[in-house]
């Protein structure tokens, strides 16, 4: 259904003025208030401004008709509005009248224009997000080819339908070669993938950065970490899966061979022979580097330091096997026990004729061994029980053989020369661990003879291995230390030895055994109780053939020393400070290294004198102890305020308190510091006033000038003050004001300049006669 199109109408003669308009023209004025009969129309409408002559020319018609379109009204409080506007001349009115009159059709096209521009705003989004979708396929693209791990695109039903290069150059087929393929062409029968690929939302669940066995083209093992997704389609018919994977088998064999070499390490260390070592070394070389069999063999009954005709004849037996449980070997290893080889004969044989390790790709097709009498039937019991590779290398150390260990895999493999190399180092560690348990045998043998005589010694004596296991330890190392011979089997010294030293003593162990002679180490084990031990002694290393075996030491308790050392030093500190509190430190320092009398002159000081007004009354009132009690507290206060100010407490005698600054240290500043204190004292004792209800004054005579300061006594040393400084002082403290700091002339003359002072008067003072006095009264602006 059409909607009907509606107009309002203005009516403007040759002048432009308004002659007739329709009643809802104002919704489409600019101005409202210039809509009138009789106004320029363009006050209303400033789109008639500027096209004077075309209105002009369609009033003459010279011109039919003249369109304004999607004029825009914009308003503070309400949407916009669009409007067109047609213009042209009306010839019924031109005929009725002789002026002819211009007819302004108003149309509101605003609905028209809003969906106008969500149209052509919908266009524009749709071309831009073409475009961008075009990039980001151009861009993907880029990225898929350029990305370094494999990606592999397969339908539900595991049919390969896209790859990328990475992928091609890690399986080595080429891309048309794969497509169309199911993914089990390169990845093993895996009942987890088999499952996800039959329930493909099972990805979600199982398949996120799971290690996944795969083969290439060449059929090689490959070990593939794969993180997997599901992209259902917008039909939501069918399902893809893409697969990202990352290969990770040299990952992997790094690990399962630094795991190998640490695991060996540990056992050796760990363990007390050889017989216990290596059922351990068979299970952790197979479990860790994926071998099924592991075999032991050697010249005699167990491993030990061949002899010479063991060289010349060797006869091979087998002494260790280690299988898994997923191989079933029982008669090969039942043929395994009752075989012997020569040298030269079998696996065995041959790795011990040629002092190398050696590996069979397959030992079912090797001519060396299926051509050998000696090895034909265990290699038909191997074939049988389905193992193909094997590799073997010698235990040698210093061109010495102890033994030759074999490993079957029942998969074929490859030669793997990094692995060889490794287990070449293996063979050597073993060796070393051989020669070394040899020493450390020969030793316990060469010291039984000393074994008395440590037994029955005050001192501690011990003997450790280089990896900290203990060899032997005598009677005083086991009644001091409370450990038994049991305990000690199953711990290594480092474990016993204070945290806080462990670090310095593993240093001390480190140069002994680098051959750094014998050290002198104090350190701190634990008792078995808990208790701390400080031992003091000896440690050094015995070599053979170069190589550490056993680090032997032989310690003294020195618990009790120590602890007698810390409370004489404790004693020491407490009468330095004892003495501290009698003596100037720079004094006390003297008189230690220069005993007599001590006397010195000084120049320049000022001395404080300080008596408390009113204190004689409150003795009166008040028991001794109360009263010892106040006076402490005073005093304690000024104590802290002499070394606030760096100054010297000489003395107090009763309820007088003795000060003086400028020595022993000398300092310019001498009367300033003796000022600030004075002013402290002051607000000191009105703290103790309203802290303790009492009604206390001080009374303190300050004077500055050259003093002989020094040490009298020779039982209780004293340090004091003599001459007319300290008389002077003393002066201006008796005959002062209580509540007041009195000081002389000269003492004002070092403190006017920063201190507020009020003058007093001439004063008679015994000995001297008249002198001029000053009040202290506080410090210049505040």
């Amino acid at each position: 259904m059409t909607k009907t199109r509606k107009f309002e109408r203005l009516v403007l003669n040759s002048d432009f003025l308004i002659v007739e308009m329709s009643d809802e023209l104002h919704l489409f004025a600019d101005s409202q208030t210039e809509l009138h009969i009789g106004n320029d129309a363009r006050l209303s409408f400033p789109e008639l401004m500027g096209i004077e002559e075309i209105l002009i020319s369609i009033l003459q018609g010279q011109q039919d008709l003249f369109e304004l379109e999607e004029i825009q009204r914009s308003y503070i409080d309400k949407p916009d509005r669009y409007l067109d506007i047609y213009i042209f001349c009306d010839q019924a009115i031109t005929n009725q009248t002789p002026d002819n009159y211009l007819t302004v059709l108003f149309e509101d096209i605003t609905e028209k224009i809003i969906v106008k521009r969500k149209v052509m705003q919908k266009y524009h989004e749709l071309g831009l997000l073409s475009s961008v979708l075009s990039s980001y396929k151009n861009y993907m693209d880029k990225v898929i080819t350029s990305m370094g791990d494999a990606l592999i695109v397969t339908t539900k039903s595991g049919y390969i339908k896209k790859i990328n290069r990475a992928a091609v150059n890690l399986f080595g087929y080429r891309e048309e070669e794969l497509v169309n393929q199911k993914i089990s062409l390169i990845i093993d029968e895996n009942q987890l993938l088999q499952q996800a690929i039959q329930r493909p939302g099972a990805f979600q669940e199982y398949l996120k950065n799971v290690e996944v066995v795969c083969k290439n083209k060449n059929r090689e093992k490959l070990l593939v970490s794969f993180s997997c997704s599901v992209i259902i389609k917008a039909d939501q018919t069918s399902e893809d899966i893409i697969y990202v994977g990352r290969d990770i088998t040299a990952r992997q064999r790094r690990q399962q061979r630094n795991c190998t070499q640490f695991g060996i390490t540990r056992i050796l260390s760990e363990s007390q022979s050889l017989k216990q070592a290596m059922p351990e070394i068979l299970r952790i070389v197979c479990e860790s580097l994926g071998w099924d069999l592991g075999e032991l063999w050697t010249s005699s009954e167990y491993i030990s330091i061949p002899s010479e005709s063991s060289y010349v004849d060797p006869i091979l037996r087998c002494v260790e096997i280690w299988s898994s449980r997923i191989v079933s070997v029982r008669e090969f290893k039942a043929l395994t026990w009752q075989t012997t080889y020569s040298l030269g004969m079998g696996l065995p044989g041959r790795v011990w004729l040629m002092g190398s390790p050696l590996w069979v790709r397959d030992i079912v097709e090797d001519e060396d061994v299926t051509q050998n009498l000696y090895d034909e039937s265990r290699s038909q019991l191997a074939a049988n029980c389905n193992l193909h590779a094997a590799f073997g290398f010698p235990i040698l150390d210093d061109n010495q053989i102890f033994g030759v260990m074999t490993f079957f895999s029942r998969e074929v493999q490859p030669p793997d020369i990094d692995l060889l190399q490794m287990m070449v180092s293996v063979g050597s560690q073993i060796a070393e661990f051989i020669k070394r348990k040899h020493a450390e045998e020969a030793l316990l043998a060469s010291e039984e003879r000393y074994r008395d005589l440590f037994e029955n010694a005050n001192d501690l004596i011990i003997s450790v291995n280089p990896y900290g296991r203990f060899i032997y330890a005598n009677r005083a190392w086991y009644e001091t230390m409370g450990y038994s011979q049991a305990d000690i089997e199953n711990i290594n010294i480092i474990d016993i030895i204070h945290p806080e030293y462990r670090s310095s003593s593993r240093q001390s162990f480190t140069r002994i055994l680098s051959g750094n002679g014998f050290e002198q180490i104090q350190t701190v084990l634990m008792t078995k109780n808990g208790n701390q031990v400080v031992l003091e002694g000896n440690i050094s290393c015995r070599f053979v053939d170069g190589k550490p075996v056993a680090t032997r030491g032989i310690f003294r308790d020195i618990t009790s020393r120590i602890a007698a050392e810390i409370a004489l030093r404790q004693q020491q500190e407490q009468t330095e400070r004892l003495l501290l509190n009698i003596l100037p430190e720079v004094i006390a320092n003297q008189l230690k290294q220069y005993p007599g009398n001590i006397a010195e002159d000084y120049a320049d000081v000022s001395v404080l004198f300080a008596d408390l007004v009113g204190f004689t009354q409150i003795a009166s009132q008040v028991s001794a102890i109360q009263l010892v009690k106040l006076l402490n507290q005073i005093f304690s206060a000024f104590d802290l305020l002499c070394d606030r100010y760096n100054l010297e407490k000489i003395k107090t005698i009763g309820d007088a308190y003795m000060v003086v600054g400028g020595l022993p240290m000398r300092r310019q500043d001498h009367a300033d510091a003796i000022a600030f204190m004075a002013l402290d004292m002051q607000d000191a004792i009105a703290q103790f006033n309203q802290e303790n209800q009492q009604n206390l004054n001080i009374r303190i005579g300050i004077h500055s000038g050259s003093v002989v300061a020094g040490v009298i006594g020779i039982k209780k040393f004293t340090y004091d003050l003599w001459g007319d400084t300290v008389n002077i002082a003393s002066r201006m403290e008796s005959q002062g004001i209580p509540g007041q700091i009195q000081v002389t002339e000269v003492t004002y003359n070092l403190l006017k300049d920063k201190f507020e002072l009020q003058q007093r008067g001439e004063i008679e003072i015994k000995g001297k006669g008249k002198m001029m006095t000053y009040l202290l009264v506080g410090v210049q602006g505040k």
